[in-house]
């Protein structure tokens, strides 16, 4: 909490610096589930300035297809748009809008990086069983992902998947063999749906050392990518698109088009 005060510290002092007179700031998963994440808004308030709003899922979920929807491949059918966050995973299955794709179904699954490596363990992700303790991982994702598959429209035909999150740009990196992590290569970037199960079996299969070693995971992303892979190849198994899109936008870009929609402005 102290460090997150901190950092919000800095943010409410560029928005006092640049005279900013309207922002929305939201917190998700980890203030919703805090017992305390109330208490920590006020805080937040009180000592920065920042009036933090504490959003549903389903409002979660709504700012991150407005922010990112445009990049979605072009198509007549059904597409699921998905953000891998810290503590929980939001799917959405859109269709065809006049502006916006339209929501159908949505869903929150309590899994995100922070949360799955804490619950299965990171002695047990490191351990010379690793590979089962990925199953696992995969398997608290199918779980928890089953009532979602059950609103999922069967036979869909021309069907896309755009994904949102630090697991889905750090594994097109990857793919790219990128020396360093370039957001224009990355943003609106396609990738076959099988090889970002190839580098996702690679990821789960290399130590700490070794994911570490790539350049575009390093010692920030090594010890939790291993969970955004198991989330990643769940939703791939339930959406069988060919095609992966990644977006390096998403809540934050939502939150934009949606104050400048209010104003008349269309971005």
């Amino acid at each position: 909490m102290d460090r997150a005060i901190a950092a919000l510290a800095i943010c409410g002092e560029k928005l006092r610096r640049r005279n900013v007179v309207l922002s929305r700031s939201v917190a998700t998963e980890a203030c919703r589930r805090a017992a305390n994440g109330e208490e920590f808004a006020e805080r937040v308030r009180r000592e920065t300035g920042i009036a933090l709003e504490i959003i549903p899922p389903k409002e979660e979920a709504r700012l991150a297809v407005l922010g990112c929807h445009k990049l979605l491949e072009p198509g007549g059918g059904p597409a699921l748009i998905f953000d891998i966050g810290g503590g929980s995973t939001e799917l959405v299955l859109v269709d065809h809008g006049e502006d916006a794709p339209r929501i159908i179904a949505w869903w929150s699954a309590p899994w995100g990086v922070v949360s799955l490596t804490e619950t299965e363990g990171r002695e047990a992700i490191e351990g010379p069983d690793r590979l089962a303790a990925y199953g696992r991982m995969r398997e608290r994702a199918r779980r928890s992902f089953r009532r979602f598959v059950d609103m999922l429209p069967k036979d869909a035909k021309d069907i896309r998947l755009l994904g949102t999150s630090g697991t889905v740009t750090t594994l097109a990196s990857v793919h790219l063999a990128l020396p360093s992590y370039d957001r224009r290569a990355v943003d609106g970037l396609h990738v076959p749906v099988g090889d970002m199960r190839r580098i996702s079996t690679m990821i789960s299969e290399l130590d700490l050392s070794g994911r570490s070693a790539l350049p575009c995971i390093g010692a920030d992303r090594a010890d939790m990518v291993v969970a955004g892979c198991a989330i990643l190849e769940t939703i791939l198994d339930i959406w069988p698109a060919k095609q992966l899109g990644i977006a390096d936008r998403g809540i934050r870009e939502g939150i934009l088009r949606a104050l400048m929609a209010r104003d008349g402005y269309v971005l």
